[in-house]
């Protein structure tokens, strides 16, 4: 079932972006991040993590599997994947804090899964990050498994003299995915309380 969208605050009101290919494509619908800050059991002191709640719908005519991959990048390179290292207890602290806004949240195990057709059967979830370095001004969500379009391209770097491996790869294989930017207001000193702003919203082959 879909999350409904946030009377407020205005920066977590749902935005819906929806984009079709002739391939598959499921109907994602998402708040910009927020932040919560939590103290786990047997922790010393609280974490704050980053959260994006997400409504996958699939209207793509036939029942599809459905394994998203979220990883957040930032402008000075740090990498980090949603749901590492993240606590089940955390999902529970961002559920509890929708659960008016969005009833039939379910962590991310019980999403990923075989996704059945239609708007009754839509699954909603969050993406959860540990939070990342504070001199970054801009970010980027990469959301992959929304879409079957795939495509294959050479290695320049393919060495035909030594035998194929991870190092040495003929071809890369790249997916449709979606990429979502965020600038962070103020300094490395006030980025810490800031909103992100989205800047852009696009499909890449990744």
């Amino acid at each position: 079932m879909a999350c409904a969208a946030a009377a407020s605050p205005a920066h977590a009101q749902a935005r819906t972006d929806i984009a079709r290919t002739p391939r598959s494509q499921l109907d994602f619908q998402f708040h910009d991040p927020q932040r919560i800050t939590v103290r786990l059991a047997g922790d010393t002191a609280s974490t704050t993590y980053w959260y994006l709640l997400y409504t996958v719908t699939n209207n793509t005519g036939r029942d599809v599997q459905f394994f998203p991959s979220f990883r957040l990048v930032t402008n000075t390179l740090e990498v980090v994947d949603g749901g590492s290292g993240i606590h089940p207890r955390v999902y529970e602290y961002v559920a509890a804090r929708h659960r008016d806004q969005c009833p039939f949240f379910e962590p991310p195990l019980k999403v990923s899964r075989l996704l059945l057709q239609g708007p009754e059967n839509a699954r909603t979830s969050a993406a959860i990050f540990r939070t990342f370095d504070l001199e970054a001004s801009t970010f980027t969500v990469f959301v992959s498994g929304l879409s079957d379009e795939v495509d294959r391209i050479a290695n320049p770097g393919f060495d035909p003299k030594k035998e194929e491996s991870n190092e040495n790869q003929r071809s890369f294989i790249l997916r449709r995915t979606l990429a979502i930017t965020y600038d962070l207001p103020g300094d490395a000193k006030t980025r810490s309380l800031a909103a992100p702003v989205r800047r852009n919203r696009e499909w890449v082959m990744r």
